[in-house]
């Protein structure tokens, strides 16, 4: 709930910003009517910088892995034994 209240007050924050760059004509309203499609397109490629930098970022487990190959055999087990075809040879 805290979530949804930070977002919806930066919401009402930059809607009274570009509401006053309106109103007081400091830049030119050809201008200021294409700034909620810059802003967009900036959350756009904000967004897409913070994926790069995760898959970057993103950690190995080598004993994950052991742990998960030690998991995959013993379900395969069980299923063999249930009668299942589990198509491996492994």
């Amino acid at each position: 709930m805290k979530h949804i209240i930070k977002i919806i007050t930066l919401l009402v924050a930059i809607s009274a910003f570009w509401i006053g760059l309106l109103q007081a004509s400091v830049i030119p309203s050809s201008h200021t009517w294409l700034l909620p499609i810059y802003f967009i397109v900036s959350l756009g490629c904000y967004g897409l910088l913070m994926v790069g930098v995760g898959l970057m970022r993103f950690p190995t487990c080598p004993q994950e892995a052991l742990l998960l190959q030690q998991d995959i055999v013993e379900a395969k087990d069980f299923l063999k034994q249930k009668g299942v075809d589990v198509g491996g040879s492994d």
